[in-house]
């Protein structure tokens, strides 16, 4: 479901970003190590356009998608004996209830400041798109990274390499501005994009959000207090915790609209059944 967008200073920037970027790489750094009209620069300029539509695509798709509503109408079934999983207030034992919103959340779900709404899943609010990491668009976000980090280090790869080319004339003094400003764009965004990839790699294949991440940390430490043993609750093995995001075609997982997504209730549903499997075995 898409939603509506406001200006935002930090998505400027980003897109900016992107489009020095492109155009230094493809104008500057294959032109001056390979040339662009040759087989090598036409190759090379075809590849990094490639990463850096799928780059544009995938961060539009992910500040547009809502990453997922409460329906109003949700009321927990305390009823439910064939459900494992009740999540409740950490202060009081009652079910969660959104003041701010006025009704129930849904396993799962929290509240964002930012956003002033409950989002389903929620890993975190990314300023850099003005929008939430949820459910909905939590596979978009993690492909945006992907194809981010990517062009990044080819950039990067590019730029050194066309330093190595020894030029007769003064074109690579004219162009030391552009060196300059894209190493100090393409160094610090390369480790940071590459560090957010291996973290919600980790995260997929436990099945967890970031904000379950530090909450868990907190719950493990009560457990051993407790002498007991501590698992997050919706960790249904590896394979299963990456396909329920990627979705389970190999081929799609770097496609941002390739999986079909599902509500947010029906998804809470499918993890109960797995729950409840595994519980039963």
């Amino acid at each position: 479901m898409a939603r509506g967008f406001k200006f935002s200073f930090h998505v400027s920037l980003v897109t900016a970003a992107i489009i020095y970027i492109y155009l230094s790489t493809v104008f500057v750094f294959i032109d001056q190590w390979v040339g662009l009209g040759s087989s090598p620069g036409m190759m090379n300029a075809a590849a990094f356009t490639f990463l850096a539509v799928m780059c544009i695509y995938s961060y539009r798709l992910a500040i547009f998608t809502d990453p997922g509503r409460v329906p109003s109408s949700f009321v927990p079934d305390i009823e439910d004996s064939e459900r494992q999983i009740h999540e409740i207030k950490r202060k009081g034992g009652d079910l969660r209830f959104c003041q701010k919103c006025s009704h129930y959340k849904p396993p799962r779900a929290h509240h964002c400041r930012v956003c002033n709404r409950c989002v389903l899943r929620m890993d975190h609010h990314c300023m850099w798109m003005n929008n939430c990491v949820g459910h909905a668009n939590h596979k978009i976000f993690f492909v945006f990274i992907v194809y981010a980090v990517l062009a990044c280090i080819y950039s990067l790869v590019l730029l050194i390499g066309s330093l190595t080319v020894d030029t007769e004339d003064d074109t690579e003094d004219s162009f030391r501005t552009v060196y300059v400003i894209s190493g100090l764009l393409l160094v610090p965004l390369s480790l940071a994009l590459g560090f957010f990839v291996g973290w919600h790699i980790y995260l997929m294949l436990k099945n967890k959000t970031t904000i379950e991440y530090h909450e868990g940390v907190r719950a493990m430490w009560l457990a051993e207090k407790g002498g007991h043993l501590y698992s997050h609750p919706y960790d249904i093995g590896a394979y299963e915790n990456l396909i329920s995001i990627l979705g389970p075609n190999f081929l799609c997982w770097v496609c941002p609209t390739s999986r079909h997504v599902d509500s947010g209730l029906h998804f809470q549903t499918k993890y109960d059944k797995l729950v409840r499997t595994s519980a039963e075995e």
